[in-house]
């Protein structure tokens, strides 16, 4: 059962996406949901990690890279998507500075079968250590189709501390896109919790620059 109340998550959508259009930044602001737990040990208890896709893309601009073989690579450039191909993989010869800086240049990679067998090769263990260990396509599959899921997946990682955020949303979508993202980020957190509600503490929504509103 679900404890987050449908009417105070809608008020503070509102309130959060009120605000940030009255400041009129330069840029879109993301709306993020930010998590709070309790009774929770990482050192004891098991480091959770799950993804989920939202029904709405919270992150239209979101950097994705594809480390394609040659078919690939050429559907890429056709879409302008970055891109890398094992040539360009081959360069960076495990330069664990240089892997660092791919993984922060992108939000997320996507590569191809004949590709992803030989990341831990080519890259070593930088782009699996920051989280981003690129999604498999095949090419029975579309790029752009599976671009998109990528840009609508979100992801909760317990590290070391016992707070983490995700986005759900930003300021040009509909409020109502943002609550249905909201609540299934949440069902989806609860549901990979090992008391479910009773390890959530306090649950927030805020924009990029915005004040946090407490939602639970």
């Amino acid at each position: 059962m679900s404890k987050l109340q449908s009417d105070v998550l809608r008020e503070a959508i509102t309130q959060v996406v009120t605000e940030a259009k009255e400041k009129n930044r330069k840029f879109t602001e993301t709306v993020e949901l930010q998590i709070g737990l309790k009774n929770y040990d990482p050192q004891k208890d098991k480091r959770f990690s799950g993804s989920v896709k939202l029904p709405h893309v919270p992150r239209p601009k979101m950097k994705v890279c594809m480390l394609g073989d040659a078919q690939h690579v050429e559907e890429a450039e056709k879409m302008g998507l970055d891109y890398m191909d094992i040539e360009s993989l081959k360069k960076m010869n495990k330069n664990k500075k240089l892997v660092k800086k791919l993984a922060k240049k992108y939000h997320a990679f996507l590569a191809s079968e004949a590709v992803i067998k030989q990341i831990p090769r080519l890259l070593g263990p930088g782009l699996n250590k920051a989280g981003k260990f690129p999604a498999l396509v095949s090419h029975q599959e579309s790029l752009e189709a599976k671009v998109n899921e990528t840009k609508a997946m979100v992801k909760f990682q317990l590290k070391k501390v016992l707070c983490m955020g995700v986005a759900v949303g930003n300021c040009e979508m509909e409020e109502k896109q943002i609550f249905q993202n909201t609540q299934l980020s949440v069902n989806f957190l609860v549901s990979l919790l090992k008391k479910n509600w009773q390890n959530v503490r306090v649950l927030y929504l805020k924009t990029s620059m915005g004040k946090p509103v407490r939602i639970y």
